[in-house]
């Protein structure tokens, strides 16, 4: 099994920093603030565990390679660019025009050689190591099952109410699964019932069905089982302040046993014992 955390680096270029609109806290926004940390027990598994050191608002790697807003930079983009689709239309391609809650992110325009960069130096190297890893999987024990890891906003950023403390609009938890289309039906209905069965309120595939690395990987007829999981922030931060709360350890205590469960599955029809460990 691979486990996946793109968007929860916070190593922040200093150049970047200067060249943004933003204060430090506000560029964090857009983070999967401690998402490696909750499943940092993977590797204890004996799963692999790859996240992004970088953030997304810099480069987002759950993208397509050149999704990139025209209207962002000074210079004309190249023909293969991809320049119009509801990600870039929401200001959210490979380069980020705002943060979550839509605040600009620059001050001036980018050059295209800048996102190309970017792109050649972050972007290229991470999905590089993840085919590494999956093609290591197939090749060691059959079939593989990747696990992309997120979280998502839970909506109630300002609440004056401290007893609200589980969130009150989304899920808490929400598995995309590219509606029935990136893994075998076995994964998304143990993977259900089991969260299930640890108390959280799951759903599935609305309001996140799955970014480019679960669409783009999972191919269940050639051995490749990709799930999307989503954790709703206000189980486990301070989305103000970009801070863990205690509840952060229980968090981790259920998603490693949901990966240890995960791992062990044995999907039907594959031909193989059980997943990669």
């Amino acid at each position: 099994m691979i486990v996946s955390s793109p968007h929860s680096g916070r190593n922040y270029p200093p150049d970047f920093v200067a060249a943004s609109a933003l204060t430090p806290l506000r560029l964090r926004s857009s983070e999967d603030s401690f998402v490696e940390d909750i499943f940092s027990y993977a590797p204890d598994l004996g799963a692999s565990l790859i996240q992004a050191l970088f953030p997304r608002v810099f480069v987002d790697v759950n993208r397509q390679p050149y999704e990139l807003d025209p209207t962002m930079f000074s210079d004309p983009l190249p023909h293969y660019v991809i320049t119009q689709n509801s990600r870039i239309s929401a200001g959210l391609g490979t380069i980020a025009r705002v943060v979550s809650n839509g605040e600009r992110v620059y001050k001036n325009k980018l050059t295209f050689q800048e996102a190309e960069e970017r792109i050649n130096h972050f972007y290229r190297p991470y999905h590089d190591a993840l085919q590494t890893l999956i093609n290591n999987t197939k090749d060691e024990f059959g079939y593989c099952i990747l696990l992309d890891c997120h979280s998502m906003p839970s909506g109630r950023i300002g609440t004056n109410n401290p007893s609200q403390s589980k969130p009150s609009r989304l899920a808490e938890i929400v598995l995309g699964d590219c509606h029935g289309t990136s893994c075998h039906p076995h994964i998304m209905k143990s993977s259900n019932e089991f969260l299930t069965g640890c108390g959280f309120s799951v759903r599935r595939n609305i309001p996140y069905a799955g970014g480019f690395i679960t669409r783009n990987y999972g191919k269940p007829k050639e051995g490749v089982h990709a799930l999307q999981i989503e954790l709703n922030r206000a189980l486990y931060m301070d989305e103000q302040h970009i801070e863990p709360l205690e509840e952060i350890k229980p968090l981790r205590h259920a998603m490693t046993g949901f990966m240890e469960q995960l791992g062990k599955l044995v999907i039907p029809d594959m031909g193989y014992k059980e997943a990669a460990e």
